[in-house]
């Protein structure tokens, strides 16, 4: 995960907690936290980027819409992601203020 963007990270945990993870649900949730309207042009080739890499991968819902899922190593980068992380929040909460 070490190669991903920012952006493309928040789309890996976007689609991890979506019921149904389409690309208009995606950007509706993204666009909720960035606070402003993520357009097309940006989403669509980052998802693309995450598809080529295996993180995730798309299927069609129906000839408009298609569906993101992640794949075991998306999970899996997500999983250690969050891992090194938590060593952190860790150390920085134990230590005296």
């Amino acid at each position: 995960m070490h190669d991903l963007t920012g952006f493309q990270r928040d789309i890996l945990y976007v689609i991890a907690g979506l019921e149904e993870p389409h690309g208009l649900a995606v950007k509706a949730e993204l666009d909720d936290y960035y606070e402003q309207e993520i357009n097309h042009g940006r989403l669509y080739p980052n998802l693309d980027t995450l598809v080529e890499k295996g993180l995730v991968e798309k299927g069609e819902k129906d000839r408009r819409t298609n569906v993101y899922t992640l794949t075991r190593r998306g999970r899996r980068e997500i999983e250690a992601r969050r891992e090194w992380e938590h060593q952190y929040i860790e150390i920085g909460e134990s230590a005296p203020a």
